[in-house]
């Protein structure tokens, strides 16, 4: 009983420390570590602009796929068995993948385009949003607070993909379609805390590896921003649905 009690009271005391000053608190992060995040999170925007580009070539050519995935795929392990001196091929590697990686939910987002083309921008703002205010969060708490949810996130993805590997056996429904995309969108948006932690310790243990770096946010941006988009035009056809049953 009083270990709960402890705990509930330095949740407490932790949220009454909570202010406005804490949120410009970036004094435990070196300076050699901002330099380091400034270098990912630009090398994080390059690449989002090369995944759109990706997009824009399959709405002109309709390449998205399964080769455009097994191609960003490929990328992204050739990219990671590179050694880190070989930067240049790094970033070229690291935009490749990212461009291969929009032209393969090219699909989904032309989809949400001919549906109604706000959708994508709105789910684009929200997931930018979140992952900002995610990313800050992790940043402006103390080092190593958040590092323990590698092992739940893990054992999510681990139940993410048997849930996916039994609904293609078996069949799945809509609430188990459900339930995955909005439990996969709590997962990934854990792995934005958890990743943006564990990129700051490793900084300050001396990995300033950038382009992987940029490589782990990437993959949690389009993770979050699939489940948006999805959410959000899955919630628009069903509001239309309504509306054409009540004129019937």
């Amino acid at each position: 009983m009083d270990s709960f009690t402890s705990f509930f009271d330095s949740q407490t005391s932790s949220r009454n420390r909570w202010s406005y000053d804490s949120l410009k608190n970036f004094r435990q992060i070196s300076p050699v570590v901002q330099t380091h995040l400034k270098q990912v999170y630009l090398t994080l925007c390059c690449a989002l602009v090369a995944s759109a580009v990706g997009v824009y070539l399959h709405i002109l050519w309709n390449i998205g796929g399964t080769l455009t995935t097994l191609a960003s795929m490929g990328c992204m392990v050739w990219l990671l068995s590179t050694p880190t001196y070989k930067e240049q091929m790094r970033v070229s590697l690291l935009m490749a993948g990212a461009v291969f990686q929009g032209a393969s939910i090219g699909p989904l987002i032309e989809l949400a385009i001919d549906f109604d083309a706000s959708l994508v921008v709105s789910a684009f703002v929200g997931c930018a949003v979140a992952f900002g205010c995610f990313s800050a969060a992790a940043m402006v708490a103390r080092r190593r607070e958040y590092l323990y949810l590698g092992g739940l996130l893990s054992s999510g993805i681990g139940i993410l993909f048997w849930l996916h590997f039994a609904s293609s056996i078996f069949g799945g429904s809509m609430a188990l379609f459900t339930f995955e995309l909005y439990f996969g969108l709590l997962v990934f948006v854990g792995y934005i805390v958890f990743d943006t932690q564990n990129i700051i310790e490793k900084a300050h243990h001396g990995d300033l590896d950038y382009v992987k770096h940029s490589l782990t946010l990437f993959t949690d941006f389009v993770g979050v921003f699939i489940r948006i988009l999805i959410i959000m035009l899955k919630n628009a056809t069903e509001k239309e649905d309504k509306k054409k049953r009540r004129r019937n």
